[in-house]
């Protein structure tokens, strides 16, 4: 597996994957109908962010996103969104890629990496980021609408970068 930065060519790899996700709208806050036009610019165009992306046998496979988390006097703090295809699932594609992502923020400076939304149900997620060291800070309860689940809670998670 390659990870590398992302180039424009990478995107319909990326949209192929990243829309089925987002229609499932079991992880992700965004609308389950979201375009693929506002889907790149959301996901490749943010002020200081960078965006990687995961390769197996010369097939975009996943992709993370790395911001500042907040503007100005909060922009020592990274936030990052992950996606993987379904097929690869259980592969180790994610933690390669969780792992690429912590190394890239400590190097670009950032103190801490904080996830804002970790859908409470979303197992794997959790469960990755538990193994890499983020601590669950807080839970908003019923801030998520799940498709099956109804209201959930989104969990704030935490690691220190330093």
């Amino acid at each position: 597996m390659e990870i590398r930065d992302v180039v424009g060519s990478d995107w319909p790899d990326i949209w192929g994957f990243m829309q089925p996700i987002l229609a499932a709208g079991d992880s992700y806050c965004w609308p389950q109908d979201t375009a693929e036009v506002a889907a790149r610019t959301w996901w490749m165009d943010k002020s200081g962010g960078r965006v990687l992306v995961a390769v197996v046998d010369g097939a975009v496979v996943g992709s993370a996103e790395i911001h500042p988390n907040q503007p100005a006097a909060g922009s020592h703090v990274a936030n990052a969104g992950f996606m993987v295809a379904g097929e690869v699932a259980g592969r180790g594609v994610a933690r390669a890629l969780a792992e690429r992502v912590l190394t890239t923020a400590r190097d670009d400076g950032y103190l801490a990496m904080q996830f804002n939304a970790v859908v409470e149900t979303n197992a794997a997620a959790i469960r990755l980021w538990r193994s890499l060291g983020f601590q669950i800070l807080a839970t908003v309860p019923e801030a998520f609408r799940h498709p099956e689940h109804g209201l959930v809670g989104l969990h704030i998670m935490h690691l220190s970068l330093r």
